[in-house]
């Protein structure tokens, strides 16, 4: 019954404006937080079909529940997996059944449909398009992707081999599953794929992790024994995967200013393996960047707090008055986290990534950033990905369902400018700014490898350390001076 009171609990506060869905389940106590979040969100989605039919069942009147309450466990009794609590209160729902079954056909006979789905709201009814895999990156910390791929095909699974256009994800069924295009650690599943009971997932050797989370720290891909921050953490997904890049050695500091969900990280990552990390119940933001602790910190990821609107199921979840107040406020958080996290004295890049649709939480943050801080400059992140980041930012990634199989996401990337005579910096910094320069510097390639089908030229390049480039400067310069 936990579970339905705490999703009862959180329809309510978002209904009052308290926060978003995503936020508030993670800030939760439920220890489940995917079957949490799966159950808000559809309850939510359903929302006024569950009302009409308790409405026209007078299902309050003779339960004495509260509305919210009422609406999860109708929700799991008629749409869901069926209801999942016992005692009273399975016998209670059972009394109801022949009843609210009764009222939801009724419904469907009214509108002229024969599926669930078609009751929902348009902006709530997915197309095929929007319809992603299920994503499952291999934890190299534990094991190998030969090794996860040769225990699933012992299973019944049927491997497939790389895909070679984004369009082979979309003929996934039953237990067919392919090897990612882009990233080489990351498997795709028919969407129903459910690994939560797994073993594979229970000992930490598979990530359940949507493919445009596991950009940030792909991209950012520090170097074996570097220091690196991870700034808003929790929870731990990133985390886990830049450890795996970093071969668990190095370090790699951790910070959540909530300690609900640091703890539920601290599990997860406890199951992964990761070794090198230092977690810290800390806002970021009072992080002392001139600290001793942090004078080898080269590499940033952050991924601050966000509106969520790139995540499928919570769309549309305030109206446009209420969403550009809530813009403003989140767009003026992260530039403040991003401007705190470029104050590292040795920092070379930044990963600043959210899982938004909205340009004010992305582009717009990210040249107020450029704007104030002229010694960092924009990376043109990987060239063959399809979606790119609204002009003139064109060098970041943007993520959808319709376009890269994914949530909705931003990836940008700021890296500082090398070390110049006076002259030569402002050149530089000029350039960046200038729409000639950002034509120059973002042209697209004139076709895509998973659009030529080379799966194996198709996973893409990860961007070259900028630590080795600043040695190869100084090789130079010391040839100068001795000739």
């Amino acid at each position: 019954m936990a579970l339905y009171m705490k999703a009862a609990e959180i329809l309510d506060k978002v209904e009052q404006k308290k926060g978003a869905v995503k936020t508030l389940v993670y800030e939760s106590k439920y220890q489940n937080i995917k079957q949490l979040f799966a159950l808000v969100c559809e309850t939510q989605k359903y929302s006024s079909v569950l009302l009409e039919i308790i409405k026209s069942t007078s299902f309050l009147k003779e339960t004495k529940l509260r509305i919210h309450l009422a609406k999860v466990l109708v929700y799991d009794l008629l749409i869901g997996r069926g209801v999942k609590c016992g005692g009273a209160w399975k016998v209670m729902m059972l009394k109801h059944r022949s009843r609210l079954q009764a009222a939801l056909a009724r419904i469907k006979i009214k509108r002229k449909v024969s599926r669930n789905q078609d009751l929902l709201p348009t902006h709530f009814q997915l197309s095929q398009d929007d319809v992603i895999p299920r994503y499952v990156r291999v934890n190299t910390l534990k094991t190998t992707l030969d090794d996860v791929i040769d225990y699933l095909k012992r299973e019944g699974f049927t491997y497939q081999g790389t895909a070679n256009r984004l369009q082979d994800l979309d003929h996934l069924s039953g237990k067919t599953f392919l090897c990612d295009l882009h990233l080489k650690d990351l498997l795709a599943f028919s969407p129903k794929t459910d690994f939560h009971n797994h073993f594979l997932y229970k000992a930490g050797h598979i990530i359940l992790q949507d493919k445009a989370s596991c950009l940030p720290a792909f991209l950012l891909n520090p170097p074996v024994g570097s220091h690196v921050i991870d700034a808003c953490a929790a929870p731990g997904n990133k985390t886990s995967h830049l450890a795996a890049i970093m071969k668990n050695k190095g370090k790699l500091f951790a910070f959540d200013l909530d300690a609900k969900r640091l703890s539920t990280m601290s599990t997860l990552l406890l199951r992964a393996g990761v070794m090198c990390h230092q977690l810290a119940n800390q806002d970021f933001l009072k992080v002392d960047p001139q600290s001793s602790e942090y004078k080898e910190v080269e590499y940033i990821l952050l991924d601050p707090s966000c509106s969520g609107s790139g995540m499928v199921c919570l769309r549309d979840e305030f109206t446009e008055p209420q969403e550009d107040v809530r813009l403003q406020a989140l767009a003026a958080f992260q530039l403040h986290c991003l401007n705190h996290a470029l104050q590292f004295p040795q920092v070379q890049r930044i990963v600043y990534s959210t899982c938004s649709i909205h340009s004010q939480e992305n582009e717009e943050v990210v040249s107020a950033c450029l704007q104030q801080n002229p010694g960092f400059r924009l990376v043109h992140l990987l060239p063959n990905w399809l979606e790119r980041g609204h002009d003139p930012f064109t060098q970041c990634l943007r993520a959808s369902t319709t376009k890269t199989r994914t949530h909705g996401f931003f990836v940008a990337m700021l890296e500082k400018c090398p070390p110049q005579t006076d002259g030569e910096s402002t050149r530089i910094i000029t350039t960046l700014s200038t729409p000639g320069e950002e034509k120059q510097d973002t042209q697209q390639p004139s076709q895509p490898d998973e659009e030529q089908g080379n799966a194996e030229n198709a996973t893409l390049e990860q961007p070259t350390n900028p630590s080795s480039k600043k040695k190869r400067r100084s090789r130079k310069k010391h040839k100068k001076q001795d000739s």
